[in-house]
C-alpha cells in the first residue's frame, strides 16, 4: 500500500531529471555552435593566424538547431568559456568575447547617466573601490589569463580598497631627497559623500588589513587587529572610529563583522554579524588616538620579531631598544638612516586593557617614536592614515628581524658602526685659512635642567691616540669648571634613573602634596606650556590640565621648563632622602677632588641641572656627600646658555679671576667652542656613552678619558 502511494512521486521524479538533461544538452549545442563560428569567421578573415577551434566529432549524431532564443537585450548574450582549447595568441588582443562593436554598444548600454565619460582614466576608480568596468559585468569577462587583462588590471585598478585615490608616505612640503619624513599624503577623496557609503568602506578595508596581516603571520589565532578614524575637526564632523572584533578568525574577517563608535566608546553601528565582542586592543587604541592627535589607524600584531626584540635584554629589564645605521629607520617616521631609533617597551598584563597606563606613559616619554612593544607579546603602531600606520608597521617588523638577527651575529643593533658606513666628518673640507669653529657641532637641547642624554657608543673617541696638549692644575690654572653630565657623572644617569623615577612616583607624591601645593604647582606647570610656542607637540595634545598630564607631556616631550623642574628637584630631593636614590660618580673624580684640595685649586659646577639638583646630586652619590668640595661655587643657566661665550664670562666675573685663568671641561662640543670664545681653556671629557666627536674638535681641543689627567705637579 505504502509503495502505491511513492509511485507518482517517483515518476514525477523521473520525469523533471529526463526534463533537465534535455535542457542541459541544447545549451552545449548552443555553446558549441557559437564557437564554431567564431573560428570559422575568424580562419577566413584572418588566414595568416593559427587559430584552434572546436568541432565536433565526425562520428556525431546530427542534432536538430535549437529553436532561437528569445531576445532579452545584451546582457543575456552567452560567453564562451575560457579553455587551453580556445586560447591563441590574438586573445592578447582582445578584452571583450565578442567584436568590439557589441562591446561599444553594451558600454554605451550600460552607462550610467552622469557617469564620468573616462572612468578609466579617473584616479583611484578602480575596481576594488566600486568602479566596476564594463569587462567585469556577467556580459563581458576579462580573462586574467591574457596580456591585455592583466595589463588593464595594473594599470588602472588598485588591489587595496580606499576613500582616497593615492597615498604618499612623502608628505606635503618635503621631497624624495629628505632624510626624514614625518607625515604622509593621500590623494583626492573618492567617497560619495554618503556616509553610509564611506562606513561600508573602512569596514571592508580594516577585514582586508586584517587577511594580510594573517598572511604575514602577525594575526595567527585571531590574535592582533586593527582600527581606523576618519572624520575629525578637518572635516567639519565628529570622528568615527572603525574597529575590528575579538576572537574572530583574521583571514576570514568580513565588514559585517566591524564595530563603529565615537570618540567616547558609544557604539555608533554594531556589526551586522551577532554575538561579536569589541576587540581586547580597544582601550588602547583610544589612548593612541587621545594622544597622538594625527594618528588615524592603529594596528596591534603579534609579531614573531617585535616578540623577540623585548627578549635581546636577558634580564628582561630594559625599557627600550636602540637600533641605528639601517636604511628601513626611514620607514618608521621622524628618523633617519643614521639616527638612533628608541622604541619603548613596556611590561605585558594578564589583560591588555591593563596596559593602558604604561602605554599612556611610553607615548610621552618617547614622542619621537610611532609604536610602542609590549615585552613577550607584540607591537602597537600607528599614522597619519592607514597606509602610514601599515607601511611604519611593516619597516618596525623589518628593523626588528634584523636586531634579532645581528644579535645572533655577535653584533648590537643600537651601536654606532665603527667602519663601513659613510661619514661627513671623514671628508676633508676647506675653510679657506679661517679660524672659526666648524658649523658641525653637538646639537643639545638648553634649559634650567638636566640634558638626559642617552648613552651612544663613542669606542673610537676612547681609544684616539692622538697627542694633545692637556692643561695641568695647579700648574697651568688654580680654577677648574666642570659639566656633570658626561665629565663627572655617567651622561645616561639622568635619563635611565631620576626622569624614570619622577614619572614612576608622580600620582604618589601629587596625592601627598596640601591643596596649596597642588594649586601652586599646577600654576607654574600651565605658565611652562603656555610659554611653548603655538606649534609645539605639547599644544597639539589633548591635555586635561592637570599635575600628571602636564607633567607627563613636558618629560615626554624633553621639555626643560622652569615650573617642571622645580617639581624634578623636589621629587628628587625625596628620593635622595629615602635611600631610593643614589648619586652616580665616575670612580676617578673624588681622587682628583682630593689632589685639587691638597693644591689649593678651586672647582666649580656648571651644569644645565639647577643649582638645588646639583647639591642633591653630590650629596647623596654613592662615596657619600662631597659637596664640601665645591665651596657653594654653582652654576646653572640663571648665568646664561651653555652655547654662549657671554655666559662663561659672568662665571669668570663672578669667581674673581680672568677667563684665560679658567679650565673648563664639558662633553658637549657646543660648549667647549663657546668656552674657548670667551676666552677659558677648553678640555673634551671623553667617557663611555658620550656623544662622538668630530674629527676637527680631536684636532683641536686637549682630551682627557679621566680628570686625574688634568692633576700635576707645579713643576
Amino acid at each position: 500500500c505504502m509503495s502505491l502511494r511513492l509511485l507518482p512521486l517517483l515518476l514525477l521524479a523521473l520525469f523533471i531529471i529526463v526534463i533537465e538533461g534535455t535542457v542541459a544538452n541544447r545549451v552545449i549545442d548552443t555553446h558549441k555552435n557559437f564557437i564554431r563560428n567564431k573560428s570559422s569567421s575568424t580562419m577566413s578573415t584572418n588566414g595568416s593566424k593559427k587559430r584552434v577551434s572546436i568541432q565536433a566529432p565526425a562520428d556525431a549524431p546530427t542534432r536538430s538547431k535549437a529553436p532561437p532564443r528569445r531576445s532579452m537585450g545584451p546582457r543575456q548574450q552567452s560567453l564562451p568559456a575560457f579553455t587551453p582549447d580556445n586560447y591563441s595568441s590574438d586573445e592578447d588582443d582582445k578584452f571583450f568575447h565578442g567584436d568590439k562593436k557589441n562591446a561599444a554598444a553594451l558600454t554605451t548600454t550600460t552607462k550610467k547617466k552622469g557617469d564620468d565619460d573616462n572612468e578609466e582614466t579617473t584616479p583611484g576608480s578602480g575596481w576594488t573601490n566600486g568602479q566596476v568596468p564594463p569587462q567585469f559585468t556577467p556580459t563581458m569577462t576579462l580573462h586574467p589569463y591574457t596580456r591585455s587583462g592583466r595589463l588593464m588590471l595594473y594599470s588602472h585598478h588598485r588591489r587595496w580598497i580606499n576613500f582616497q585615490s593615492s597615498w604618499s608616505r612623502i608628505g606635503k612640503g618635503t621631497t624624495e631627497l629628505d632624510a626624514v619624513h614625518k607625515e604622509s599624503s593621500s590623494g583626492q577623496s573618492i567617497m560619495t559623500g554618503c556616509l553610509i557609503d564611506e562606513a561600508k568602506t573602512v569596514r571592508a578595508l580594516v577585514a582586508q588589513l586584517c587577511e594580510c596581516f594573517y598572511k604575514h603571520g602577525w594575526a595567527t589565532g585571531t590574535g592582533g587587529g586593527v582600527s581606523i578614524r576618519v572624520g575629525g575637526p578637518s572635516e567639519n564632523r565628529p570622528y568615527r572610529i572603525f574597529v575590528a572584533p575579538s576572537g574572530v578568525q583574521k583571514e576570514d574577517m568580513v565588514g559585517d563583522d566591524v564595530f563603529e563608535l565615537d570618540m567616547e566608546r558609544n557604539v555608533v553601528a554594531p556589526p551586522k554579524t551577532p554575538m561579536l565582542r569589541q576587540s581586547a586592543c580597544t582601550p588602547l587604541w583610544y589612548v593612541v588616538y587621545k594622544r597622538v592627535p594625527s594618528a588615524m589607524c592603529v594596528i596591534h600584531t603579534h609579531s614573531m620579531y617585535a616578540q623577540l626584540a623585548t627578549l635581546l635584554d636577558p634580564t628582561e629589564k630594559s625599557d627600550v631598544i636602540r637600533i641605528t645605521h639601517l636604511e628601513m629607520l626611514k620607514g618608521v617616521g621622524n628618523h633617519s638612516y643614521d639616527s638612533v631609533l628608541e622604541v619603548p617597551i613596556i611590561d605585558n598584563r594578564p589583560t591588555e586593557d591593563l596596559l593602558a597606563e604604561q602605554l599612556d606613559a611610553a607615548i610621552l616619554k618617547y614622542p619621537k617614536c610611532n609604536a610602542v612593544l609590549v615585552r613577550r607579546h607584540g607591537i602597537y603602531a600607528w599614522g597619519d592614515s592607514w597606509e602610514q600606520a601599515k607601511a611604519q608597521c611593516e619597516s618596525f617588523d623589518y628593523l626588528f628581524e634584523t636586531a634579532v638577527k645581528m644579535k645572533g651575529m655577535g653584533l648590537d643593533s643600537g651601536v654606532v658602526p665603527v667602519s663601513g658606513t659613510y661619514r661627513d666628518e671623514d671628508v676633508e673640507m676647506d675653510d679657506g685659512g679661517s679660524n672659526s669653529p666648524p658649523a658641525k657641532r653637538q646639537k643639545t637641547e638648553e634649559g634650567p635642567a638636566f640634558n638626559g642624554s642617552s648613552a651612544t657608543n663613542n669606542d673610537a673617541d676612547l681609544e684616539c691616540s692622538d697627542k694633545t696638549d692637556v692643561p695641568i692644575v695647579p700648574r697651568d690654572s688654580k680654577v677648574l669648571l666642570l659639566d656633570i653630565e658626561g665629565t663627572t657623572t655617567s651622561i645616561s644617569f639622568v635619563k635611565d634613573v631620576l626622569f624614570p623615577y619622577v614619572l614612576k612616583n608622580l600620582e604618589s607624591y601629587v596625592d601627598k602634596m596640601t591643596d596649596e601645593e597642588k594649586k601652586t604647582t599646577l600654576g607654574e606647570l600651565i605658565a611652562d606650556v603656555e610659554a611653548l610656542d603655538a606649534n609645539h607637540v605639547v599644544k597639539q595634545m589633548n591635555l586635561q590640565y592637570t599635575i600628571i598630564d602636564i607633567v607627563k607631556a613636558l618629560m615626554g616631550s624633553d621639555v626643560k621648563a622652569t615650573g617642571l623642574k622645580s617639581l624634578q628637584g623636589k621629587m628628587w630631593k625625596s628620593g635622595y632622602a629615602s635611600g631610593e636614590l643614589v648619586g652616580h660618580i665616575y670612580s676617578d673624580f673624588l681622587p682628583m677632588l682630593d689632589w685639587c684640595k691638597a693644591n689649593d685649586v678651586k672647582v666649580c659646577i656648571y651644569s644645565s641641572g639647577s643649582i638645588a639638583a646639583q647639591k642633591l646630586l653630590f650629596k647623596h652619590t654613592e662615596k657619600g656627600d662631597i659637596t664640601e668640595y665645591f665651596g657653594g661655587r654653582h652654576f646653572d643657566t640663571t648665568s646664561g646658555s651653555k652655547k654662549e661665550a657671554a655666559s662663561y664670562q659672568t662665571i669668570a666675573s663672578a669667581l674673581g679671576v680672568k677667563p684665560e685663568e679658567v679650565v673648563f671641561v664639558s662633553d658637549l662640543e657646543a660648549e667647549i667652542y663657546a668656552a674657548r670664545d670667551a676666552g677659558m681653556r677648553a678640555v673634551v671629557s671623553v667617557r663611555p656613552g658620550n656623544a662622538p666627536l668630530s674629527v676637527e674638535t680631536k684636532k683641536e681641543f686637549p682630551i682627557v678619558r679621566s680628570l686625574l689627567q688634568l692633576c700635576g705637579n707645579a713643576n
